[in-house]
C-alpha cells in the first residue's frame, strides 16, 4: 500500500463525496481512481456503462428496469 498526495481542496471533495456515498474516504478515492482508469481505457463508454461492465464482471445480477 502506498501514499497518494492530493491537494487539500480535492481531499475535502473526496471527504464530502464519501459521506454521501457511505464509503470511507479511502474507498471513495479508490473508486474514483478505478472509474477514471477504466474511462481512460474505454473512452466511448459512459459512467453507467462502466459500472454495468464491472457488475457483470463480478457476476452481480441487476434488476431489470420497469418499462414505462
Amino acid at each position: 500500500m502506498g501514499i497518494v498526495k492530493i491537494n487539500d481542496e480535492l481531499h475535502e471533495e473526496v471527504r464530502r463525496a464519501s459521506t454521501v456515498m457511505c464509503r470511507s474516504i479511502n474507498a471513495q478515492a479508490e473508486f474514483w481512481m478505478k472509474i477514471g482508469m477504466l474511462a481512460e481505457a474505454s473512452p466511448t463508454l459512459s459512467f453507467n456503462d462502466i459500472v454495468k461492465t464491472q457488475f457483470s464482471a463480478a457476476h452481480v445480477r441487476l434488476a431489470e428496469a420497469a418499462s414505462a
